[in-house]
C-alpha cells in the first residue's frame, strides 16, 4: 500500500512493534479465524504478525461459548502458546446466565501485568508512593503551599511500574501526566493524602514519601473570596498537619520498608538523621536547596542516601535516570532490612 508520499504503510508494524497483544473481547468467529490461521481484516493482520505474548479473552453467549467447536479453538490456540483468559459470568444478552462477559478492565489489566512483568524486581510487589505539594485553602482561590513540582516522585513512580511493581501514587496538585501503568490518587489538602496515604499503606511493602507537604494549614478556610477591601491586615491561625511519614513509619511492619524525603537548607545530615530517627523511616534520601542542584521545578536533582548504617552521595543527574537509581537502591535496603 502506498501513500500520497509514494512510501510504503508497513500494516503489520503494530504486530511487530507491541509488547504485548490483547483481544478483548474475542468472538467466536475471530476466535475461530485465529485459530485456523486466516487474516481478512487488520486485527487478524495484525495478530499473524505478532512477535509478542498474545492474550485472547472469548466473550460470547453461553451456548456459544460451550459449543465443542468453540472450546477447540480456545485449545488450539493455548497449544499455539498464547494465553487464554476465561470469560467471566453472569447475565449475558440473551437472558441466559453463565460464562460468557468479558472480564473487568481492572482484571485483564492486571493479567497483562503479571505476563508483561513476570521475572523483574519489584514484580507482585505493591510500592505507594506521595508526590506533589499540598494546598491548604485560605479560602475558595488562596491557598498556602510550595513549588513542588512532583517531577521527583513521578519519576521514582514510573521506575517502579517498569520493573514490575504495583504502583499506587498519591498526588497533590501538579501539571504532569499520569505515569504508564501506575494507579493514581488525586489530592489537594495533607489531610486528604494522609487518609490515602495510610489507607493504602495497610496492605504495600514499600512506601516512598517524596511530597511536598505544607507543615501548616488555616485553622479556618472561608466559604467565600476574602476581599481584600475589607481589612488591611489579614490574619491567619495556623494549625499543624498530619505528619504522614511519621504516622507510617511508627505503624510499619517487619516486613515493610518506608523510605522519607529531606529538603534541609541548612546543618543538612545532621537533620536527615535526626528524620530518621524519628519518624522510624528505613530510609532518608536528602535533598539540599541550592542554586546548582535546582530542587524545585528542575529536571535534574542531586541527592544524598541515609541509613542508619551508612551515608553516601548520588551524582548530580537528570531525575528520570536518578528515579531508576533510587529504585535499584531502594531494592537492595529492602531485601535485606529484615
Amino acid at each position: 500500500m502506498n501513500d500520497e508520499t509514494g512510501e510504503w504503510n508497513n500494516h503489520v508494524e503494530l504486530g511487530l512493534w507491541a509488547d504485548i497483544m490483547l483481544i478483548a473481547p474475542c468472538t467466536a468467529n475471530t476466535l475461530a479465524k485465529m485459530a485456523s490461521g486466516m487474516s481478512d481484516n487488520l486485527l487478524l493482520a495484525t495478530f499473524m504478525s505478532a512477535r509478542c505474548p498474545v492474550i485472547f479473552s472469548p466473550a460470547m453467549d453461553l451456548d456459544m461459548f460451550e459449543h465443542l467447536g468453540v472450546q477447540e479453538n480456545i485449545k488450539t490456540l493455548e497449544n499455539q502458546g498464547h494465553t487464554y483468559l476465561e470469560p467471566a459470568s453472569g447475565s449475558l444478552a440473551s437472558g441466559l446466565v453463565g460464562k460468557g462477559r468479558m472480564p473487568e478492565p481492572e482484571e485483564l489489566f492486571e493479567n497483562i501485568s503479571e505476563i508483561l512483568y513476570s521475572g523483574k524486581k519489584w514484580a507482585g510487589k505493591k510500592i505507594v508512593i506521595s508526590a506533589g505539594p499540598t494546598h491548604e485553602a485560605i479560602d475558595p482561590v488562596r491557598f498556602i503551599g510550595n513549588y513542588s513540582s512532583g517531577k521527583m516522585g513521578y519519576s521514582i513512580a514510573t521506575a517502579f511500574a517498569e520493573q514490575g511493581a504495583q504502583v499506587h501514587l498519591i498526588s497533590g496538585p501538579t501539571a504532569l501526566d499520569t505515569p504508564k501503568g501506575v494507579h493514581i490518587y488525586p489530592v489537594k489538602s495533607a489531610e486528604e493524602m494522609h487518609r490515602l496515604v495510610i489507607a493504602q499503606f495497610a496492605d504495600a511493602d514499600v512506601a516512598v514519601m517524596t511530597a511536598a507537604v505544607a507543615d501548616y494549614r488555616p485553622k479556618t478556610s472561608s466559604n467565600q473570596k476574602i476581599k481584600k477591601e475589607k481589612t488591611d491586615r489579614l490574619h491567619l491561625e495556623l494549625v499543624k498537619n498530619p505528619d504522614i511519614l511519621n504516622s507510617i513509619g511508627h505503624s510499619k511492619k517487619e516486613t515493610q520498608f518506608v523510605v522519607g524525603f529531606a529538603l534541609e537548607t541548612e546543618n543538612e545530615l545532621d537533620n536527615a538523621k535526626g528524620k530518621l530517627e524519628r519518624k522510624n523511616a528505613n530510609m532518608i534520601v536528602l535533598n539540599s536547596v541550592h542554586a546548582a542542584n535546582g530542587v524545585f521545578g528542575s529536571d535534574e536533582n542531586k541527592v544524598s542516601i541515609v541509613t542508619k548504617k551508612e551515608v553516601f552521595d548520588i551524582p548530580q543527574m537528570k531525575k528520570s535516570k536518578l528515579a531508576f537509581t533510587l529504585c535499584d537502591i531502594i531494592f537492595e535496603k529492602y531485601e535485606n532490612h529484615s
